[in-house]
């Protein structure tokens, strides 16, 4: 066991991690190695997933963290998943950033708005490959069931496509966590999901797509990075930018790109 206290900001981490780098043994180390290469992956997987893509038994990656002088991983993953909430302010932050640029009139924040939410929608017309919304499209429309995912922010995304599917009378099913209530086993394989998050993602999310992927389900997701967790666990991906409004986000490219796949989906149900 580690007598080294648990480093307590990301840079005392990484400086660690390259100090006790070289003298780690070979399988201590590969979990160093894939961790260095990795680290949007930490706040968002469990240990035995982490400990799958090293090529490592979950017991060596546990002794990698208490190597670096955490009790556990637990405590390693609470140093990621906050330096994630530090990354983007909180709400009260955000809003004394508009009243110290002048945002204060309601119309010059409507007209700041509306400015983000153009360029957004204009930026989404190159973001989304051709190719993939076709595949998505297909996918979902051949699908038995639609299960859709997506927590805290992207909420608004995945409940206005339950709204537009269930009026088309497409077979879905909204995975909303209420009462931390867990759907997953009605997922089926053959099955489509659609996972909407962004940075700095939802762990619900990114775990119940691994899920889905384990049980056979084909996987979508609307988010905002080529390389987020969810395109590593094989989701196809239609990207997203949305222009923020002093660190506001609102959601006009998202909810742009649902209503598309909405009624593409049902047209393509349609024809058949």
């Amino acid at each position: 066991m580690s007598t080294l206290s648990a480093p307590q900001t990301m840079e005392e981490f990484r400086e660690r991690l390259v100090q006790l780098q070289e003298t780690m043994p070979k399988r201590v180390r590969q979990c160093a190695d894939y961790v260095a290469e990795n680290t949007d992956r930490i706040a968002v997987s469990t240990v035995s997933q982490l400990a799958e893509e090293a090529g490592v038994q979950p017991s060596a990656f546990m002794r990698f963290c208490q190597v670096l002088g955490f009790s556990g991983f637990s405590e390693m993953q609470r140093l990621f998943r906050d330096s994630f909430k530090q990354a983007w302010p909180d709400y009260s932050t955000r809003l004394q950033n508009l009243q110290d640029g002048h945002a204060d009139d309601p119309s010059v924040l409507l007209a700041d708005f509306v400015e983000a939410g153009r360029v957004s929608l204009e930026k989404l017309l190159v973001s989304v490959d051709e190719e993939n919304l076709n595949a998505s499209i297909g996918l979902l429309a051949k699908a038995p069931v639609i299960h859709l995912i997506g927590y805290r922010r992207a909420f608004p995304v995945v409940s206005y496509l339950a709204y537009a599917f269930e009026k088309m009378e497409i077979p879905a099913i909204l995975h909303d966590g209420v009462g931390q209530l867990n759907a997953a086993h009605s997922i089926r394989e053959g099955d489509a999901v659609v996972a909407v998050t962004f940075a700095p993602y939802s762990a619900e999310t990114i775990e119940l797509v691994a899920t889905s992927k384990d049980l056979g389900a084909n996987v979508v997701a609307i988010t905002d990075a080529m390389a987020g967790p969810l395109q590593k666990l094989g989701a196809i991906p239609l990207l997203v930018s949305e222009v923020d409004v002093g660190a506001f986000r609102a959601l006009s490219a998202s909810l742009s790109l649902a209503i598309c796949l909405a009624v593409a989906v049902g047209t393509h149900r349609g024809d058949k």
